[in-house]
């Protein structure tokens, strides 16, 4: 007799930077693994990532584990040096026989070794510094499954639930939909809530709009929704600010334009396939131009913009519509 010993092939997939921005712009690397591979990958991300809601039923994807660590406050069940041996304990029970690895940290290079996992693929150890998000990443794909990859990430959601939300919420053809991402993930990438208004006048003038106001729930970002709501333009809006992601995202879908700060917002309703202005203020141009649905504002007088650019101040309103205008052929 002889025995044959099947050796199911399992993938996971470690993308372990912070916020549903960079996890969707990881999507298209990720996903090509599983087409590789003809096989949904497992993901192994922070919870703040929100991939839990964002990836439910993808075919991609198997499974999502959460890379349960806290730099910040020093906690979690993967934190430190009994955090390494949790995760590799997490990881060696489930019997992976490839990885891929999007960063260069020797940490996780010990721990996907250390998980028994035989085929190890990760960026260049210790390389950290200067790395081009996106440039890393198209090149690491290109060079261990020799794909080129472009950077347009794709979320689907499920059609019935668009055309649900499509009734529920009266998306008629009678007015322009758009969605306002408000918040942002600080003070810096904020611009002031009065230049949204003076868009909504200058769009409004031109179209009969409804605008849905998209931000977090904390005080701060509640208090900027108020003064939109308070607004002469009350009663086309609704805000999206206590919704789940999952009751948010079929609304976005049926939203004809996004203006958004550069916060998971002008993310999301790119990969959603909604032309998105993004407001570039405070950090790199790439988080606003990745995506060919991404039209990107910058401040008056800039090419270009950067960490500390501090540019909320000078963003231009007349600018916004203009670009408005030409997406939505007013």
């Amino acid at each position: 007799k002889t025995n044959i010993i099947t050796i199911i092939m399992k993938v996971i997939v470690i993308q372990n930077r912070m916020g549903i921005g960079d996890l969707i712009i990881f999507l298209p690397y990720i996903f090509s693994i599983s087409k590789e591979y003809n096989i949904p990958v497992s993901l192994l991300v922070r919870k703040n990532t929100r991939a839990k809601e964002l990836l439910k039923n993808n075919p991609h994807v198997s499974e999502i584990i959460t890379l349960d660590r806290d730099d910040k406050n020093r906690t979690g069940r993967h934190q430190g040096v009994a955090g390494i041996l949790n995760l590799i304990q997490d990881l060696r029970k489930r019997n992976f026989t490839k990885s891929f690895t999007f960063n260069s940290s020797a940490r996780y290079a010990l721990i996907t070794k250390l998980a028994g996992i035989k085929e190890r693929y990760q960026y260049p150890l210790f390389e950290k510094k200067k790395q081009n998000i996106i440039e890393t990443a198209k090149k690491f794909i290109y060079v261990h499954l020799n794909k080129t990859i472009e950077s347009n990430p794709i979320l689907n959601i499920d059609e019935n639930k668009v055309l649900e939300t499509k009734k529920k919420y009266k998306f008629d053809k009678e007015y322009c939909h758009i969605l306002l991402g408000l918040g942002g993930s600080g003070p810096t990438k904020r611009v002031p809530v009065e230049k949204f208004i003076k868009f909504m006048d200058l769009i409004s003038a031109n179209k009969k709009c409804k605008f849905y106001l998209a931000a977090g729930k904390n005080p701060i970002e509640q208090e900027i929704i108020n003064k939109v709501i308070n607004s002469n333009h009350n009663a086309n809006c609704l805000s999206l600010g206590f919704m789940d992601i999952s009751e948010t995202l079929p609304i976005i879908k049926n939203c004809n334009l996004a203006v958004s700060n550069d916060t998971s917002f002008s993310h999301i309703s790119a990969a959603l396939g909604v032309n998105t202005i993004v407001l570039m203020t405070d950090t790199p141009l790439l988080y606003g131009n990745y995506s060919t649905k991404m039209t990107p504002v910058l401040p008056e007088g800039k090419t270009n913009v950067t960490h500390d650019s501090l540019g909320k101040e000078k963003i231009n309103p007349e600018e916004i519509y203009i670009k408005a205008k030409k997406i939505l052929n007013l």
